[in-house]
C-alpha cells in the first residue's frame, strides 16, 4: 500500500468556515467508503466544520470467505471468537492510514484535531492504527469492533491521552458483545480510560448511537482545542 487509499471526502461545513477538525473512518468488510457517508448529517455537528475522509480498503482474498476477493483491510484466517488475523495486513492498513494523516496535516490540520473511526474490521484497524502512529490524534470511536492486534500491543505510544468511545450492539451475532468487553478491558490495562456504551441491535448503527457520536465528536473537539 504504498500509494495514498482511494477515499471519499465528505465535508460538514454549514457556515463555510475553514476546516480544522477531521475523522477518518474505516468501513467493515465487504463494504466501502461510502458506507457511512449517511450519517454525517445525522450527527448534529451544528456549525463545527469537520472533513470526513472515508477510505477504501483493497480488494483481496478473504480465507473464511473461500478466498472470495472483497474489500477487507486484512485477511481473516480462522473465525474462531479471538479471530485469526493475518497481522502484517494489519500492519500494512494502519501505515496506509497514517498516510492519510499527513495529507491532512499538509492541509494544515493538527493532528490533535484528527479522530480516527471503524466499524467492525475497519474498527480492529483504528485500534493498532491509534496505538502504533507516531501522531497524537485527539480521538479513537471503535464501533462493533474488536481489539485484533491486542497481544502485540504493548504500550499505547504517543497516544496516551488519547479519548476512546467503544460502541456495541447487545444482540451482534458477527462480533460478540464480549469482544468489545475484552476491548475496553485491555485499554484499560494499557492505561487509557474508555468510554464503553451498548445499544438494543445487532451489527450495525442506530440513530441513537449516531447522536451520541456527535456529542462525542464535539466533545473531543472541544477539550482544550479551539471550535
Amino acid at each position: 500500500m504504498s500509494e495514498l487509499l482511494p477515499f471519499v471526502a465528505v465535508e460538514h461545513n454549514p457556515a463555510n468556515q475553514p476546516i480544522k477538525h477531521v475523522v477518518i473512518w474505516l468501513h467493515g468488510l465487504g463494504a466501502s467508503g461510502h458506507d457511512f457517508e449517511p450519517i454525517v448529517p445525522e450527527l448534529g455537528l451544528g456549525e463545527l466544520a469537520v472533513r470526513f475522509i472515508f477510505p477504501h480498503a483493497p480488494q483481496i482474498p478473504v480465507t473464511v470467505n473461500g478466498g472470495y476477493v472483497m474489500p477487507a483491510w486484512y485477511d481473516i484466517i480462522e473465525m474462531t471468537l479471538d479471530r485469526k488475523v493475518d497481522t502484517a495486513q494489519i500492519e500494512a492498513s494502519a501505515r496506509a492510514i497514517d498516510k492519510l494523516v499527513e495529507q491532512e496535516i499538509a492541509n494544515g490540520i493538527l493532528t490533535k484535531n484528527i479522530i480516527i473511526a471503524g466499524f467492525s474490521q475497519g474498527g480492529a484497524i483504528a485500534y493498532h492504527h491509534a496505538f502504533t502512529t507516531p501522531y497524537q490524534l485527539g480521538g479513537l470511536l471503535a464501533l462493533s469492533t474488536y481489539f485484533a492486534t491486542k497481544n502485540e500491543i504493548k504500550d499505547v505510544g504517543v497516544n496516551d491521552g488519547i479519548l476512546v468511545k467503544i460502541d456495541h450492539g447487545d444482540y451482534d451475532d458477527i462480533v460478540p458483545k464480549i469482544l468489545g468487553e475484552q476491548a475496553k478491558s485491555s485499554l484499560e490495562k494499557l492505561g487509557l480510560n474508555p468510554v464503553f456504551s451498548t445499544y438494543p441491535m445487532a451489527h450495525q448503527v442506530c440513530l441513537q448511537q449516531i447522536k451520541d457520536i456527535g456529542r462525542w465528536v464535539k466533545s473531543v473537539y472541544a477539550q482544550g482545542q479551539d471550535i
